[in-house]
């Protein structure tokens, strides 16, 4: 028996058996009467009043109880990329537990995630779209249930002062994260749109953490990084300069998912998940420093540092997910497949509508 329940069966108990209960006979009722000097009107309402107080702790227990009993237990995966905060802040600001989710969030590398998920580590992630399709592609079946951001900026290529152009990385070495991974995608995109593909540079495989570190201490060509990450490189005039950015080539945009499994048992959880994310998206709204202090907290950011790199992107609320999955998705996913098969991460484009549940965006 639950502690609370048990706790109640306790207080039962104890007002079952006082002797004042109302369950007397008459007759019992008339000798308490004349022993204490009370009416054994007096005496029923005392007793009447003791029911009440019964039923207000069964009451109490039984929603405490249940409501205990209705947290759905969640792990997520994510980096700490700005755009995914408003999930930390859900969690931290207690938005999940009051929508009925017990989460445990992990910090784990892009390249990472998806084996996590395959051995049920977790059961959710958050991840760009492009990912999605390599993890489909190696067998680990997700579906996207709703848009967490998109890049305004906050992903870029850092060079040295002397590079002009993108065609000068050419045979140079450029720090970015494993084939999989958004910073790999980012950095085939950027190139490819400039004539040149990873074949042309020397790729020294690091996250973006790190990647934007060593650029800063002198290390490597170019580096491939992310929001709060590049701003360390903006602050930074002499090391060098951030030649490219998603203003400059929009591609990098996020979503969140969960397994098949997860879905099919945990429908109402799902839908919590998403409503919990638009409520965190509600919270910045209406108080945004105490919303930035939590979630600079996670990445060791003030909450104005944390507000300079929110500038460059934009989180995607209910109207603009339900915006985004009626073509954008489509035509972005398509597109990226047809890049992810000609650099060989893929060895097929995927058939789009298994990568998607579009309906808890839409309220069904």
């Amino acid at each position: 028996m639950p502690r609370r329940l048990d706790r109640f069966a306790y207080a039962f108990n104890v007002i079952w058996n006082e002797d004042c209960f109302i369950g007397r006979d008459r007759a019992a009722l008339a000798g308490v009467s004349a022993a204490s000097g009370k009416s054994g009107e007096g005496f029923v309402m005392t007793g009447l009043k003791r029911i009440g107080m019964l039923a207000g702790i069964g009451l109490a227990a039984l929603m405490t109880a249940g409501g205990a009993q209705a947290q759905t237990k969640v792990a997520i995966g994510i980096s700490g990329w700005t755009g995914f905060a408003p999930l930390v802040l859900a969690k931290e600001a207690g938005i999940f537990a009051k929508n009925g989710l017990d989460v445990t969030i992990q910090k784990i590398p892009q390249k990472d995630r998806h084996l996590a998920m395959a051995s049920g580590a977790i059961q959710c992630a958050a991840t760009t779209v492009e990912t999605w399709i390599v993890w489909d592609a190696a067998g680990i079946k997700t579906k996207q249930i709703f848009q967490l951001d998109k890049s305004y900026g906050a992903d870029g290529m850092a060079v040295r002062g002397s590079t002009s152009s993108i065609k000068d990385l050419k045979g140079k070495t450029v720090a970015a994260s494993a084939p999989g991974t958004s910073p790999y995608f980012a950095l085939a995109w950027i190139l490819k749109e400039n004539g040149m593909s990873v074949k042309d540079v020397s790729v020294v495989n690091m996250e973006p953490g790190p990647a934007a570190q060593a650029f800063i201490a002198g290390q490597n060509d170019a580096a491939m990084t992310y929001e709060p990450y590049l701003s360390a490189v903006r602050e930074k005039p002499e090391a060098g300069k951030i030649i490219a950015t998603t203003l400059d080539y929009p591609m990098v945009m996020d979503t969140f998912g969960c397994t098949p499994k997860f879905l099919a048992e945990n429908d109402a959880a799902a839908k919590a998940l998403t409503k919990s994310y638009f409520d965190a998206l509600e919270m910045i709204k209406a108080d945004q420093a105490k919303a930035y202090g939590i979630m600079g907290a996670d990445v060791k950011q003030t909450g104005e540092q944390f507000g300079k790199s929110a500038n460059y992107l934009r989180w995607s609320d209910a109207e603009g997910n339900k915006k985004f999955f009626e073509g954008e998705w489509q035509a972005f996913t398509t597109k990226a497949a047809e890049l992810l098969l000609e650099i060989g991460l893929i060895k097929a484009k995927p058939d789009i509508n298994t990568l998607v549940e579009t309906k808890y965006v839409a309220g069904k």
